[in-house]
């Protein structure tokens, strides 16, 4: 009996009508991203093993495919001391690494503020689960060039309508600042060389809860003062009701003393943002304990949050030092990016039916030369034209072209010389 065979673990083979909901979905999210003023851009698929391990990309570099160098000798193979020693290549695990050096490469040919969209496959050697897999497509946009808030504001809301424009219902865009949060670790007494460790399980608040933050804090035997301030933070009673993102909002959910200037500037991007969306509803909240874990982030943060979900459905954020790795000066950076894979399985993106998708079903006598010559004088008006053998089963052949988005057939037999001598019937449910 013959084996199964099947994609590589965590890769996935997609039918034509997957493939063809797939490619609607993205046309929806290019679309609006380049009414909001992006432009695409296209990196390759691999890049220099040294820039994708230069410690910018935080924990995916651990699940970076690594590619071996030509020629390795067996005794090379045998002594090198880590496997990153035969590789100079690696398939990238994300897309805001790539985008960094390809910024650096072609600096001089691009505006002054450059608004880029990505949308692409990514790898990563993870395993395999519901929602996760070791190829998959993220539609990152991204403004570099822009140190001001602007930049949040107009990612922020580009994001925002195109879930809109995708009908995803219930979305919430949470928002923070890494700024925000190293602040409010040092008044609670952590010292600062301890903060990242600290954030690793404060990132874990959603799924451990206060309790369970609190007792991870303390297994890790980080100092016990410090430890009972955060816990006595968290457990407090909610602040008392205050305007949705306003600065009195923002700062009733922090410790007192934290960074004014970054409160006042998480609060002008939230009322901007809002007042951009007018009738369309709120869906932006400040969230003090929001970490997102990549360490490159320096300023606001953003995670796309939804009801019926147990992980966020993409995020993003200011990255204003990755740049600088590959040219040497500084270059503010914010990039938003949607979790393709996770969005796709919720929404419903409907097939184009229209009259300029045709099929000729055949009877075998007909003369091949003239199937193409009507076929391509159908291309020629403007239509998508497939040429079919007439079944048995013609019923069958039938629903599986109207499956396919086509809604006329016609019939040709070995006397129809033209266009004009076929017969349409449409391709009714």
């Amino acid at each position: 009996m013959a084996s199964t065979v099947n994609p590589p673990r965590g890769m996935r083979d997609f039918l034509p009508n997957e493939k063809a909901q797939r490619e609607r979905v993205l046309g929806v999210i290019r679309a609006s991203y380049r009414a909001h003023g992006f432009d695409e851009i296209e990196t390759p698929v691999m890049e220099d093993s040294s820039r994708l391990h230069a410690g910018l990309g935080g924990d995916n570099e651990k699940l970076a495919f690594a590619v071996m160098k030509r020629g390795l000798t067996p005794e090379k193979l045998q002594t090198a001391s880590d496997a990153l020693e035969l590789a100079d290549l690696g398939m990238r695990f994300d897309l805001t690494v790539p985008l960094a050096r390809f910024y650096a490469t072609h600096r001089a040919e691009l505006p002054k503020v450059f608004r880029s969209i990505q949308m692409a496959p990514v790898w990563r050697a993870e395993r395999p689960q519901k929602g996760r897999y070791r190829q998959f497509v993220q539609c990152d946009i991204d403004i570099m060039g822009e140190a001001g808030p602007s930049a949040e504001i107009e990612l922020i809301t580009a994001t925002a309508a195109t879930l809109d424009a995708l009908g995803v219902q219930g979305c919430t865009i949470r928002v923070n600042d890494r700024r925000l949060l190293t602040s409010s670790l040092s008044i609670l007494g952590f010292p600062a060389k301890e903060h990242e460790a600290v954030l690793i399980t404060v990132d874990k608040l959603d799924k451990l809860g206060a309790d369970g933050v609190i007792a991870e804090l303390r297994e890790r035997a980080f100092p016990d003062e410090p430890v009972a301030a955060l816990a006595e933070f968290l457990t407090r009673p909610a602040p008392e009701s205050t305007p949705r993102f306003s600065s009195d909002a923002i700062r009733a959910a922090l410790p007192a003393g934290v960074t004014e200037d970054v409160i006042l500037e998480l609060a002008a991007i939230g009322h901007a943002v809002e007042a951009g969306r007018g009738d369309s509803g709120s869906l932006i909240e400040f969230d003090p304990w929001l970490v997102r874990g990549m360490g490159y982030y320096t300023g606001a943060i953003f995670e796309v949050a939804h009801p019926s979900l147990g992980y966020s459905l993409g995020g993003g954020g200011r990255y204003d030092g990755m740049i600088g790795r590959f040219l040497g000066s500084d270059v503010p950076a914010v990039g938003f990016s949607l979790g393709f894979e996770r969005l796709v399985d919720l929404v419903k993106v409907g097939a184009a039916h229209d009259d300029d998708q045709l099929a000729l079903i055949y009877d075998a006598d007909v003369d091949a030369a003239v199937l193409v010559r009507l076929q391509a004088a159908l291309i020629r008006d403007g239509k998508r034209v497939r040429l079919e053998a007439r079944p048995k089963k013609l019923p069958q052949l039938l629903d599986q072209l109207r499956d396919a988005g086509f809604t006329s057939f016609a019939t040709v037999r070995a006397d129809s010389t033209s266009v004009d001598s076929l017969e349409f019937k449409p391709l009714t449910g």
